[in-house]
């Protein structure tokens, strides 16, 4: 239960990053919008000239004011989408629809009950018997003021309908709005009784929050302190987006009118203030206090552990962590991306993690006591403290204090780091064992895979998949193949993966693909990279769209290769030996040759990974004709991007792999005509690819073509009906059905 929760919550966090995303861009446009047309800041740097009201650089600044504005005026809209999306397993652009849709009619709803309570008069004005800040206008509609939370209950509702029904198949009558289409019409349905439900749950809802707010408002820096210790905890989890978030976005981080409007939440606070900056004297710390100490320990004091690392490190080593180190100081400086830094003792050394917290929890109370307020947008690094600390002036938001107490952590992080790692030996960067890297992979391994071979020296013919993307292969082989991944996504630095079979996860070969770390629970992965994963996660999500169960098969191989394993596998292959004499052929179906040509069994495949059916069992073809045809009645499941191979499905529920050639895949597609595409059915004998065989004969290794059944349950076997020369759409194999 407690690991189906963590997945649960792990999904919630990485979807909150998508609308998180767009802050930044935001923040900038608004900080650098505001700073420049307040009056103030122009006088001071005598820029009346350039920046003065009435020029052209002025008016665009105003304009970029207001851009920024109306993205933190319409979070709950934006967060209704994004959650949406994140949490939609397939299909995201319905689920955005969907979202996009309930928000309206959720809120429109509210608004219909408000009316015919009273709560808003017909001439559109509240009554006045209405708490002052319960009625807010979202879009235009005036409803129960819910913050980001409206947004996040649209998007969680509406992801769960859209995964349960984007597949729905409805009656022939009413079949076109099966499928995607239904989802947009349930979500209204919902969401219209949703929106009834709240007006009488949300008051009550709305008052907890509020005295939740009081309650660690009115802590003080005790709860400024708890509230940073609990952040930089759930760090390893992945579970600090879903912690902090209330209380940079909702009524939970506090509220507080600004400019004639009561905003909720932290962030939404600053940004508020920020811009309205010509009527506040000093931004408000009380709003600051859940981020502003991120500025001391990821400018100053995270560098100092990194400097410490260095210096500890083995001098045969030093140049080596000496570049890795610096790259992640640089990282948290200029962006607050911590992890790369925190991933690097994390796994080693635990106790320099707990270190981390308590010094990172500290920070956040002391910029709280000494009244700091510098705003941010995503995280705590130097163009955050210019744009929305030193630009905005100290007398707003004691930015200067930041500077001596930064120091006094960079030297605190640096002696204690230090310390402890000659103390206890920690192996952080640079102080690895020699016989380290032998647990990753080796040179030897590094070299067997540039020549085609898994680890224990069998050639993995699956290479040809993937060569464009070796890290995306090596991914799907460390997750235990690609059947075995059920859901991929990332968030700003981790590539979060769940997985149907947590056994099968090889984090070796994981962290050979230049993963910093990798974290479990339960069936939930998560593989540390850096800012660079979302390139990492849309590779590996366009590479899992085409390979096949070549991955997995491959996968098995490798993971069975030790002594204990091969001694089972023998053991049960003999049973099966005994079984299948006893066992009777209840049913059987024949596969056709989809080329006229030479066949032979599998086992004369001129390469291992085939012919010791890593991929599958069949038949091979060696072709005469340059025409390929459907072999049975089905659908094409895949057509290769370089055309060399074909993913079919027969009728009869049969998956084949039509494989044309060996090692043609480097041909990039040349020689090759594709007649069908994906999805499309066709009929027994239709043509479905033209060879130039004279060009495939001189260019590719042999034409030789495998023709397998790529998932074989184990009361199948493969029979070869025909040996020699043969037709198109002659019996080429049987499959028989054992009982």
């Amino acid at each position: 239960m407690k690991d189906k929760i963590f997945g649960v919550l792990q999904r919630v966090g990485r979807s909150f990053m998508l609308p998180i995303a767009i802050l930044p861009v935001a923040g900038l446009l608004l900080g650098i919008g505001s700073s420049f047309t307040n009056e103030t800041t122009i006088a001071m740097y005598g820029l009346e000239g350039i920046l003065g009201s009435g020029t052209i650089l002025h008016g665009l600044l105003l304009i970029m004011n207001k851009v920024g504005s109306i993205v933190f005026d319409n979070l709950p809209l934006i967060f209704a989408v994004g959650v949406a999306i994140g949490m939609a397993k397939k299909e995201k652009e319905v689920s955005a629809l969907s979202a996009v849709i309930a928000y309206f009619v959720m809120n429109t709803a509210i608004n219909a009950m408000l009316v015919l309570n009273g709560d808003i008069l017909k001439s559109g004005e509240i009554a006045a018997d209405v708490l002052e800040g319960t009625i807010a206008s979202s879009c235009g509609i005036q409803t129960l003021q819910m913050g980001v939370f409206g947004g996040i209950i649209v998007g969680l509702g509406v992801a769960a309908l859209h995964n349960r029904f984007y597949k729905i198949q409805l009656p022939n009558a009413l079949s076109f709005f099966g499928g995607t289409r239904f989802v947009p019409i349930i979500s209204t349905l919902v969401y219209m009784f949703v929106g009834i439900a709240l007006y009488f749950i949300w008051p009550t809802v709305q008052n907890g929050i509020y005295a939740l707010g009081g309650l660690v408002t009115g802590s003080g820096y005790a709860g400024t302190l708890v509230f940073g210790l609990i952040k930089r905890a759930l760090i390893p989890f992945g579970l600090h987006h879903v912690f902090y978030m209330p209380f940079w976005q909702t009524a939970v981080g506090g509220t507080m009118e600004v400019a004639g409007q009561m905003v909720q939440g932290g962030q939404n606070i600053f940004f508020a203030q920020l811009a309205d900056s010509a009527n506040v004297a000093h931004f408000s710390a009380d709003a600051t206090r859940y981020f502003s100490g991120e500025f001391i320990f990821m400018i100053f004091g995270l560098p100092g552990a990194a400097l410490a690392m260095y210096r500890c490190a083995k001098p045969e080593k030093k140049k080596a962590a000496g570049g890795l180190l610096l790259s992640a100081a640089l990282a948290c400086m200029m962006t607050g991306i911590t992890e790369p830094i925190e991933f690097s003792f994390l796994f080693v050394a635990p106790a320099l993690f707990a270190v981390q917290v308590v010094l990172a929890g500290s920070a956040y109370m002391i910029a709280h006591m000494l009244n700091v307020a510098v705003g941010l947008t995503f995280s705590g690094g130097l163009l955050d403290f210019f744009l929305f600390g030193i630009l905005q002036g100290n007398e707003k938001t004691s930015w200067i204090r930041i500077i001596p107490i930064g120091i006094i952590y960079f030297f605190l992080y640096y002696f204690i780091f230090t310390f402890l790692i000659k103390k206890f030996n920690f192996k952080t960067p640079g102080r690895e064992d020699d016989d380290t890297e032998t647990k990753l992979y080796t040179k030897a391994d590094v070299n067997a895979r540039k020549e085609g071979k898994n680890p224990d020296g069998i050639k993995d013919n699956s290479q040809e998949l993937s060569e464009k993307d070796s890290v995306s292969r090596t991914i799907t082989r460390g997750l235990g193949g690609k059947h075995n991944i059920s859901d991929v996504d990332c968030c700003a630095t981790r590539l979060r993966c769940t997985v149907i079979n947590a056994d099968l996860v090889n984090d070796a070969l994981l962290k050979s693909t230049g993963a910093s770390g990798v974290v479990h629970k339960g069936k939930g992965v998560q593989i540390i990279y850096g800012p660079h994963v979302t390139v990492i996660k849309s590779n590996l999500e366009d590479y899992l769209e085409n390979a096949t169960d070549e991955m997995d098969d491959a996968s098995e191989v490798i993971k069975a290769t030790d002594e204990s394993a091969d001694h089972t596998k023998a053991t049960d292959a003999t049973d099966k030996e005994a079984a299948e004499k006893e066992a009777k052929v209840v049913k059987t179906i024949t596969i056709s040759s989809p080329v006229k040509g030479l066949a032979a069994d599998l086992s004369e495949a001129p390469d291992p990974a085939f012919a010791e059916k890593m991929m599958g069992d069949g038949a091979v073809v060696t072709p005469l004709d340059p025409i390929v045809r459907a072999p049975e009645d089905g659908e094409v499941c895949f057509v290769f991007e370089t055309k060399h191979a074909i993913g079919f499905m027969t009728d009869t529920g049969i998956s084949l792999l039509i494989h044309i050639g060996i090692d043609t895949v480097k041909l990039n597609g040349k020689g090759f005509e594709s007649l069908v595409e994906n999805g499309q059915k066709v009929k027994k004998g239709e043509p479905m690819l033209k060879l130039d065989l004279d060009y495939l004969k001189a260019n590719a290794p042999s034409v030789v073509s495998p023709i397998l059944c790529t998932e074989l349950e184990d009361n199948q076997r493969i029979r070869l009906l025909k040996h020699g020369t043969i037709e198109e759409g002659e019996a080429l194999f049987a499959i028989d059905f054992l009982a």
